[in-house]
């Protein structure tokens, strides 16, 4: 089972990639974007971990996901805001307000999270997108928490031959093709943060059976 803790860790890890790699998201949003993704990103979760700083010790999972989302939301610019923090707070409305939550119910929780951003874009997978990370993280999350971590990441990487059909990207056309998509590189680090989370809660260092 997770609890408040498990999930503040996460952010916390999150947030600590974002300040590690907000330079390279930036960079790779500069050829096929606004040349700000991971400023916008690190404004974002800075407030969030600052958010959560100020939250009450007891409130559960799901609030806290919704908080964050709310606060990405309020402080993102662009389209990541809207997208990260529907992701968020689907994810913890569907946690409810359980103190503890298990990893089927986690599990649950993200699908839904990662249904509501394709909703939201008009999104779907190969349309070179963050969804190119998510939702194959989230078919690999009921294996375990490090395989959504690293099928995340192979699905950031194989953004970089498609030709966009969605976002900021699509407007350039065949100019899109051959670079990695910034908002699925984050979205790995994301999944990355869980992954790390989960493994350190678990002391395995792969934390296995997230679908448990």
């Amino acid at each position: 089972m997770r609890d408040a803790g498990f999930f503040r860790h996460w952010l916390e890890a999150a947030t600590a990639a974002v300040e590690r790699e907000a330079d390279r998201l930036t960079e790779l949003d500069s050829p096929i974007g606004d040349a700000d993704h991971g400023t916008n990103l690190l404004r974002g979760f800075t407030a969030v971990r600052a958010a959560l700083a100020a939250a009450d010790p007891s409130t559960p999972p799901g609030t806290l996901l919704q908080l964050a989302g709310r606060t990405l939301i309020s402080t993102v610019g662009g389209a990541s805001g809207p997208l990260y923090g529907t992701l968020l707070r689907r994810t913890g409305k569907e946690l409810g307000d359980a103190a503890e939550v298990s990893d089927a119910a986690l599990h649950q929780a993200l699908e839904a999270g990662v249904n509501a951003v394709g909703q939201l874009g008009g999104a779907a997978p190969g349309d070179k997108t963050m969804l190119d990370a998510l939702v194959p993280a989230v078919a690999a999350l009921g294996t375990s928490y490090a395989a959504a971590g690293g099928a995340a990441q192979a699905g950031a990487l194989a953004t970089v031959p498609i030709l966009a059909r969605k976002g900021r990207a699509s407007y350039l056309g065949e100019r899109s093709v051959g670079h990695q998509d910034p908002g699925a590189t984050s979205s790995a680090l994301l999944l990355a943060a869980l992954a790390q989370t989960a493994g350190a809660a678990d002391g395995t260092g792969t934390a296995e059976g997230a679908g448990a």
